[in-house]
């Protein structure tokens, strides 16, 4: 597993250059027309704000190496709130082991392929915008839905969940592509959580309130498909 420097997501940037920008407007006035204590508090709470925003859009670039295809890599930073039977009933339509990691806006939120194959399907639905550790908000909150099916012919659902303060979900596999190990999935914006839906026969390696890192931490591992 290598290690690469620290680096803002591609995501980000624009929103950094915006907020940058709207910093420099609040604080120049600030300075031409407000005692100094009053310019001095705005420039500290400014540059912390600043500083938040810039390590919330950090892309620190991860690479696992994995000898075993039905390990189920973690798709994103956070904590395991959910492991159990549930029907999925939007997209699989069968009972499935659902593993649910929750993300703290101070976690990274870029989500990665936590396995390699066959995009069947990247859809996006309309939804709310409730607390991401609620169960409901794995059906009624806003959330795009990826169907992997490996080379095996096992297949895995992955369900980004906007929550009470994500507003944009950005998903970039797309229907026919390619699900790769260490690539990224998509990201999601200021607080969230993320669903994968696993065969019922996964030998789960997590439990609930494991911290997991995205691209880093194994979770479970598939049985093998006898062909």
């Amino acid at each position: 597993m290598k290690k690469i420097p620290l680096k803002i997501h591609r995501e980000g940037r624009n929103f950094i250059i915006v907020f940058v920008l709207l910093l420099f407007l609040i604080n120049v006035p600030l300075y031409l027309y407000s005692p100094h204590w009053v310019f001095a508090t705005g420039l500290i709470i400014t540059a912390i704000l600043l500083c938040f925003v810039t390590y919330f859009f950090r892309n620190p670039t991860r690479v696992l190496e994995v000898d075993n295809p039905n390990y189920i890599i973690a798709p994103a930073d956070g904590n395991v709130v959910v492991v159990e039977e549930t029907d999925e009933q939007e997209i699989l339509h069968e009972r499935r082991l659902q593993v649910s990691i929750f993300m703290s806006p101070f976690n990274v939120h870029a989500n990665w392929y936590p396995i390699e194959g066959k995009v069947l399907l990247s859809e996006h639905q309309s939804g709310r915008h409730r607390g991401a550790w609620l169960p409901k908000s794995s059906t009624e909150n806003e959330r795009s839905a990826v169907l992997i099916e490996t080379a095996s012919g096992q297949k895995v659902l992955v369900r980004q969940i906007a929550g009470a303060m994500a507003r944009r979900i950005v998903t970039y596999a797309r229907k026919d592509g390619e699900a790769k190990r260490n690539k990224h999935l998509g990201f999601i914006k200021f607080g969230s959580r993320v669903d994968m839906y696993l065969p019922l026969d996964t030998e789960m390696l997590v439990e609930i309130g494991d911290t997991v890192r995205g691209n880093m931490t194994i979770i479970a591992k598939m049985n093998e498909v006898n062909k």
